[in-house]
């Protein structure tokens, strides 16, 4: 039987929890969630084991009001979670999918409802060879980092990965972030991170020290 059939079907509908942060397959997120309408989401979540879609505000705050979100957004599911004080919870939730938004609006406590389209996930593509410093350095990284910040399971031959990781630890403006979110080919991705790295001197620092 096709593995594919068993995999749950990804939901046409997804809540919406948009932050001024833009968060990566793969990456963790931790939330400090006190706002009722995202509480009842969390209690939703961890009850039927469901993802809720993250998207960086485009306008808007993070409390009051629904935001205006960017469409492409990244499903998270919850793989942690505390309550510290009552009314309050604190979570860590891993990126999944990237979707992009069609449509949403906000429910009766203000709680953003999306309709989103999935997008294509790329296959494991090998990494170019102008871009193979940047395995060593992120190889660094991850070292220093830990597992707590950047947890197994690492795909260090996958650009696709590699360009993710880079794009969720730079220290880069959001709607940087954003963009490379947004692209779907991860060799083109990586390209950018390169590009970025070797114009400030990083790659070239590196391979010095071997």
């Amino acid at each position: 039987m096709d593995d594919a059939r068993l995999s749950p079907p990804l939901p046409p509908l997804l809540p919406l929890f948009p932050l001024h942060t833009v968060l990566f397959p793969g990456a963790l997120l931790p939330l400090h969630v006190f706002e009722a309408r995202y509480m009842d989401l969390a209690t939703r979540c961890l009850k039927d084991d469901a993802v809720f879609g993250v998207n960086l505000i485009a306008e808007g705050r993070e409390v009051g009001a629904p935001a205006r979100p960017y469409e492409v957004g990244v499903s998270a599911r919850i793989v942690r979670c505390d309550m510290v004080r009552p009314g309050t919870l604190d979570l860590v939730t891993r990126g999944e999918r990237r979707y992009r938004v069609l449509r949403s609006e906000a429910g009766p406590n203000g709680l953003l409802l999306g309709e989103v389209e999935w997008l294509a996930e790329a296959p494991p593509t090998p990494i170019p060879g102008n871009c193979a410093p940047l395995v060593a350095l992120l190889r660094a990284i991850v070292a220093d980092a830990g597992e707590e910040r950047l947890p197994g399971p690492h795909a260090f031959d996958d650009a696709g990965w590699v360009g993710l990781r880079f794009a969720e630890v730079l220290p880069i403006p959001a709607q940087a972030k954003q963009a490379l979110l947004e692209l779907d080919d991860p060799a083109d991705r990586l390209e950018i991170v390169r590009q970025f790295l070797d114009q400030r001197g990083l790659l070239a620092e590196r391979l010095e020290k071997g």
